[in-house]
């Protein structure tokens, strides 16, 4: 049997398996990325990319790709309930970023959000993952995987030609989604609930300009008295602006599998849009579930989980594909250092520390915004025990002047703005906050948040966030602080006072023999910050100084210059990269054997 070496393992090539092939080939990293599929995504499934996945795209020089092939969602705009296309509409919000909160969106990020679907964005990351040297193998299916204490021994089966061979890796990446093999024959633990709901996706072209242009919208729920489902009869979710569409409905399987057959998707459709005479063509299908489980480990060993091999959550929020990326966006740059000999092992533990915590965060919100719309559907008197003609009678009761109207509008307003926390939640999509081995805590907390911190993102320079974004000028070109970071290394950002701290990286980078680029901001500097913006997010000072992670997460800082500028920067690189400790791996490891992954 042929055996195949590399560095890093990656099974699956979904969003989170494409972006770490990509990120590793940039890195220099050896790497082997597995799919049991013939190709990427044939269907749009994921749409919704938002400003920080839209950054790491950046990151990797894809941007200008995926503004090619999306829709910017600002262009669509709001979220709409109503009984059918044709028929009345029970309400409207603006979301993603439009109306009163485009600014707070412009401000945060260089970046806008996106809808492109799956399809669409999968091919970009193939294509910038193949353009580094990738080696990606679709239409090889892994069939098992173990680990010892210095290796990653897998067996894979091409579909084909029903070869098997074996690939031994130092690291494997489980990116293999939702019914990971790696997690199941690892035996990684998971929490939560599976099989809360059963839904059907069809990918469906209609034009329906005629009932959609005048209220652009990137979701419209279709909720229709009498029907079956307490979070609506179906859902719209707009791919292309107004012809293209996945139409998602929920079943019971209790009742027996639903007619995937053209004849009854079309005349479902037909239904929801409320026109008899549509011209509806079916591109595709696609069963899936509502899950509400998160895994309580992200690395056993020599293998991390990522993406939904790692969060399985419902799409209410959009926030699946894009923790996907940015897991990998977290993760790749850890092994890169670690296999080029430039931090220590114990640095691969804070990916656990760091998106354990995400993914919990992502599913409790995900679900949540799942149970608004249901707490709204409520308010509007259309439960399931309620005949056809009784929910009318409540929905027009609505927008009477009977007695309790005014009560049950108010209450509707209240469910309505609950609703934002699915589609305007930029706190949780930007303010993620770091705690682990990999960042050197300051001794100050964390600033309190001044509004609602899911909603609304707070940018801060402590240890542990994301670096602001912030407009400056560099040789009368625009530039963004989040340009001066990330491109797979470390970088210091100080102010005019930062003459020592730019002596202090040339020598902690000659000795530790990374790269340290210095970058000084502010007033009439080399990056000017000609509209103060920087000056208002950094919190240092002019002699401070930021060490930014090649994940644009802020690794330390100090307010202002220390007497031995060399001397605290060169510890603070030394921690955050684990250099003066280092894990035995096998500490995690069951002891590997050839049953089951060997030829014989």
């Amino acid at each position: 049997m042929r055996t195949f070496e590399t560095d890093v393992l990656v099974v699956g090539a979904g969003p989170a398996g494409l972006t770490s092939s990509a990120l590793l080939s940039m890195l220099g990293v050896s790497a082997i990325t597995l799919s049991k599929h013939p190709g990427t995504a044939p269907q749009p499934r994921a749409t919704h990319t938002n400003q920080r996945t839209v950054e790491i795209l950046r990151d990797l020089g894809i941007e200008d790709r995926l503004n090619e092939v999306g829709q910017p969602l600002k262009t669509l705009g709001n979220n709409v309930l109503a009984t059918s296309f044709t028929g009345l509409e029970i309400f409207r919000y603006p979301s993603y970023g439009t109306g009163p909160r485009l600014a707070d969106y412009a401000a945060a990020s260089p970046c806008e959000p996106f809808t492109a679907g799956q399809h669409l964005v999968e091919p970009i990351l193939l294509d910038a993952a193949l353009e580094r040297g990738a080696d990606i193998r679709f239409s090889h299916e892994l069939v098992a995987i173990d680990q010892s204490d210095g290796t990653v021994l897998a067996r894979v089966r091409t579909r084909d030609t029903m070869e098997e061979y074996l690939i031994r890796a130092r690291y494997a990446i489980a990116a293999d989604g939702g019914r990971s093999t790696v997690a199941e024959q690892l035996g990684f633990g998971f929490e939560g609930q599976t099989a809360l709901k059963h839904m059907l996706n069809a990918w469906i072209e209609v034009d329906l300009t005629e009932y959609a242009a005048y209220r652009p919208s990137v979701i419209y729920t279709i909720l229709q008295p009498g029907g079956d489902s307490w979070v609506g009869s179906g859902s719209f979710l707009c791919v292309r602006p107004f012809h293209d569409w996945v139409l998602t409905r929920e079943y019971d399987p209790n009742g027996g599998e639903p007619d995937t057959s053209d004849t009854a998707l079309i005349e479902f459709a037909r239904t929801m849009i409320g026109d008899p005479n549509a011209d509806v063509r079916v591109k595709g299908t696609s069963k899936w579930q509502v899950n509400n489980v998160v895994a309580t480990e992200y690395r056993r060993g020599r293998v991390f989980l990522t993406g939904d091999a790692a969060h399985r959550h419902p799409p209410s929020g959009g926030l699946g594909s894009n923790t996907s990326i940015q897991d990998a966006y977290n993760l790749a740059w850890k092994l890169a250092f670690v296999l080029s000999g430039h931090a220590g092992e114990e640095l691969l533990d804070s990916y656990d520390e760091e998106r354990q915590p995400v993914g919990k965060q992502v599913v409790d919100r995900a679900i949540k915004n799942l149970k608004n719309m249901g707490a709204a559907v409520e308010v509007l008197g259309l439960r399931r025990d309620r005949s056809a003609e009784e929910a009318w009678t409540s929905l027009n009761e609505l927008a009477s002047d009977a007695e309790g109207a005014a009560e049950r509008r108010k209450a509707l307003a209240e469910a309505v703005a609950l609703q934002h926390y699915r589609s305007n939640a930029q706190g949780v999509e930007l303010g993620q906050r770091y705690t682990s081995g990999a960042v050197v805590e300051d001794g100050t907390p964390f600033p309190a948040p001044t509004r609602d911190a899911d909603l609304y993102y707070h940018p801060t320079t402590h240890p542990g966030a994301h670096l602001p974004h912030a407009w400056v000028e560099h040789r009368r070109r625009k530039v963004s602080t989040l340009d001066l970071a990330g491109h797979g290394r470390f970088s210091l950002i100080t102010g005019i006072g930062g003459k020592s701290w730019a002596q202090a990286a040339a020598a902690v980078s000659a000795e530790l023999g990374i790269e340290l680029p210095v970058y000084v901001v502010g007033y009439r500097c080399e990056y000017d910050d000609v509209l103060g913006e920087w000056e208002a997010v950094r919190e240092i000072d002019d002699r401070g100084a930021l060490l930014v992670r090649p994940d644009r997460f802020i690794a330390w800082r100090s307010a202002g210059r220390p007497e031995s500028p060399e001397a605290v920067l060169r510890a603070a690189v030394r921690q955050a990269l684990s250099l003066d400790g280092r894990t035995d791996v096998t500490r995690q490891l069951v002891p590997a054997t050839a049953e089951g992954v060997s030829a014989t």
